[in-house]
């Protein structure tokens, strides 16, 4: 396993996770190291827009489902 270190963390930052940890009842290194696992198993944008990319069948281009999702919620 491999050590991480992160520096000029703010207080308040610091004292929230402090809490997190606490109430799942385990250390602040423990809590870190697991929300890191959940963090890096969840695909970023670019891994989804590439797989939906990959993928056969329609062809909308990235820009027009947006302006298409953007007016479907102005109609609302």
């Amino acid at each position: 396993m491999k050590i991480i270190q992160v520096r000029n963390v703010k207080d308040e930052t610091h004292a929230a996770l402090r809490r997190r940890a606490g109430a799942a009842g385990i250390s602040l290194q423990e809590y870190l190291a697991r929300e890191l696992d959940e963090l890096v198993a969840r695909p970023t944008v670019e891994g989804v827009l590439e797989r939906a990319g990959s993928r056969s069948g329609g062809q909308v281009g990235l820009a027009a489902a947006a302006e298409q999702l953007r007016a479907e919620r102005e109609a609302r």
